[in-house]
């Protein structure tokens, strides 16, 4: 009995000590630096924003009377071989419908900058004309920094007391042919709204990020949560709790309970996941997205064959238990890969990818431990069966030889 009751607390502890290790979240804030740029040029602008992705900043003056916008686009940490580009989108806040600037640097260092209005997401950036003016179009190219100037003429597109949708993108060239920018991390965050009357910028969609942001994240939390953390944990409930004889039979309903609302809160990201695929047409992460149909088909086969659970005394439960824990195991282990192939394609940072690691890392441990421990307990408590066996069976001998 003494060996349960430490068992149960040894659990309790390690779970708690996961669970409180699992619990990490941290907020980061933006230094403003455009303030202090001068330009080489000698441009003076009214003014500036730091844009909270790519390392890009934009500097502008605007002169609402006339509908005049000044704009000088910079974007560093550019590399040859890459392209950039800056948008103004009139009709919405995604990619589709943007007025873009392109701008490269060419092989006999020279600068290409040109227009590209973004008609579909399998845009190869040609060029064309924009829906508004624009004049004094030039770039400079220095120091890995591209700095983009031009003029737009926008009375048109201000329809909501001076307020632009903008986005910024980079990606990397094929000769000189832009190929597609990259469709993770970063990159599907470069969106935002911009007021030119109050210079206030927010995400687009507001301070909380465009919708389809929103439901990537809760996307992401609902799975992260339920198959890469749930899932191994009713695991390890399952394996190391039933030793304990005093926990049966409520080891078995604990772990049904986790795993039943894991499998629930995964098939609800596991639909997040197709609504979102649905609404980014020409965006598409096959393996991720395989990947989460075998872990819903698995573990929903998984769900209706607890209704075929055979009895314990059952001639058929041994293949069960191999069927049961061979599905299991491999639904928990598809689930981890895919919560790292997910933070590979939200790119988040990189306090949420080292809080994910700790955790596995941590029941890992738990795992560990528990294993060690558990061995310890079936051997000292066959040791202690034989001992009764053998006590008993002298006694047995003792007394017949009294009347032998």
């Amino acid at each position: 009995m003494s060996c349960n009751i430490s068992m149960m607390k040894f659990l309790n502890h390690i779970l708690c000590l996961s669970l409180v290790l699992s619990i990490s979240m941290t907020t980061l804030s933006f230094a403003q630096t455009c303030s202090k740029y001068k330009f080489s040029s000698n441009n003076v602008f009214d003014s500036c924003n730091d844009l909270p992705f790519l390392d890009s900043f934009l500097h502008y003056t605007y002169d609402s009377s006339t509908g005049s916008l000044h704009i000088a686009y910079r974007h560093t940490k550019v590399t040859s071989g890459k392209w950039v580009a800056w948008a103004v989108n009139p009709t919405s806040t995604g990619m589709v419908g943007a007025q873009a600037i392109v701008a490269y640097p060419q092989s006999d260092g020279s600068v290409r900058v040109y227009t590209s209005p973004i008609r579909s997401y399998q845009t190869s950036l040609q060029e064309g004309d924009l829906s508004f003016n624009v004049s004094g179009l030039s770039a400079t190219y220095e120091n890995n920094e591209m700095v983009v100037l031009a003029t737009l003429m926008l009375s048109k597109e201000l329809g909501n007391g001076g307020t632009i949708n903008t986005v910024w993108q980079d990606g990397s060239m094929s000769g000189n042919s832009p190929l597609a920018h990259p469709t993770s991390g970063n990159n599907v965050r470069s969106v935002s709204t911009l007021n030119l009357v109050s210079g206030v910028s927010a995400a687009a969609g507001g301070a909380g990020g465009s919708s389809k942001l929103r439901k990537r994240n809760i996307h992401g939390i609902l799975n992260g949560v339920s198959w890469g953390i749930m899932m191994p944990i009713g695991a390890i409930i399952a394996r190391y709790l039933r030793v304990a004889k005093s926990a049966d039979p409520a080891w078995f309903y604990i772990h049904v309970f986790c795993q039943a609302s894991a499998y629930i809160i995964g098939v609800a990201g596991w639909a997040t996941g197709l609504k979102l695929g649905g609404d980014s047409p020409g965006i598409q992460f096959s393996t991720h997205r395989a990947i989460g149909i075998a872990l819903f088909s698995l573990a929903t086969v998984q769900v209706f064959a607890m209704f075929l659970r055979p009895k314990p005394e059952h001639k058929h439960r041994l293949y069960w238990n191999i069927y049961h824990h061979t599905i299991g195991y491999t639904v928990i282990i598809l689930g981890v890969v895919n919560v790292f192939k997910g933070l590979d394609i939200l790119s988040p940072k990189k306090q949420w990818r080292n809080s994910y690691i700790g955790i596995i890392v941590a029941l890992a441990i738990v795992a560990a431990l528990l294993e060690a421990f558990t061995w310890y307990v079936v051997i000292k408590r066959r040791k202690l069966e034989e001992s009764s066996k053998t006590a008993q069976h002298g006694a047995t001998n003792g007394g017949r030889s009294q009347y032998a």
